[in-house]
């Protein structure tokens, strides 16, 4: 929230105050249930953050899951992060640095739901001359990575897939085929206790590379309220669970 120049402290609110999405200000926040809860973390950048959804609305596609799973006893922590990587620093540590402080470190989770590495394809293949290439086979090391650890505290993961980004600033036709491989290994691979078919959730069904209009905030990477919800309605709770 901004406010107005000058000495407010003693105001009980600010004069000509304005929202604004400012995340980094809070990382946390602990609430003690009054029954027994299961946790999940939505592990990603900025589709999971939900910065284009309205602010302080609370309508990322996290907070749409929240919605639906709360009767059953289970909440959702949001650890996205806007522009972060799951190889390389970008804003913030990578996912796999951060991963003992924003998933290990969780009291009560026992899943966590994986929807990262558009940006490390979009930064990787669609701006001239990167240096910072990506694999898919780097990706996938990434993703079994962070399985790995997880499976050692009991924990499970469920593999979402890269959500469409045609026509976005960043994208490539080598960047394409890389979100479509690491979409096809992250629902046919095996590696994931459960997957997520986010990708299908908003993809414009006359063009699967591109996200439906419906759903598109203006710039073809990141949906609005509605697309966000969608997502949020696509999650099998029973997965999610572990039913």
């Amino acid at each position: 929230m901004a406010g107005a120049a000058g000495d407010h402290t003693a105001d009980a609110q600010l004069p000509q105050a304005s929202l604004m999405r400012v995340p980094a200000f809070v990382t946390l926040v602990e609430v003690e249930p009054n029954a027994p809860t299961g946790v999940v973390v939505a592990l990603g950048d900025s589709i999971t953050e939900g910065a284009t959804s309205t602010n302080n609305a609370f309508r990322s596609w996290p907070d749409r899951l929240a919605e639906r799973i709360a009767p059953s006893h289970w909440a959702v922590v949001n650890t996205g992060i806007s522009g972060n990587r799951l190889l390389r620093y970008g804003a913030g540590p990578t996912a796999l640095a951060r991963f003992d402080r924003d998933v290990l470190s969780v009291p009560g989770v026992k899943t966590i739901i994986l929807l990262e590495g558009i940006n490390d394809i979009g930064i990787g293949f669609g701006r001239p001359n990167s240096a910072e290439p990506v694999t898919l086979e780097a990706l996938e090391a990434a993703d079994l990575q962070i399985i790995a650890r997880a499976h050692e505290h009991g924990i499970r993961v469920i593999g979402a897939t890269l959500t469409p980004y045609g026509g976005a600033a960043y994208a490539a036709p080598a960047g394409e085929q890389v979100r479509e491989g690491l979409n096809q290994w992250i629902k046919t691979g095996g590696a994931f206790d459960g997957v997520i078919d986010f990708a299908a959730a908003v993809a414009d069904p006359k063009d699967p590379l591109t996200i439906a209009s419906q759903y598109n905030i203006r710039d073809h990477l990141h949906p609005n309220d509605a697309g966000y919800k969608a997502m949020g309605d696509a999650v099998d709770l029973k997965l999610v669970m572990g039913k």
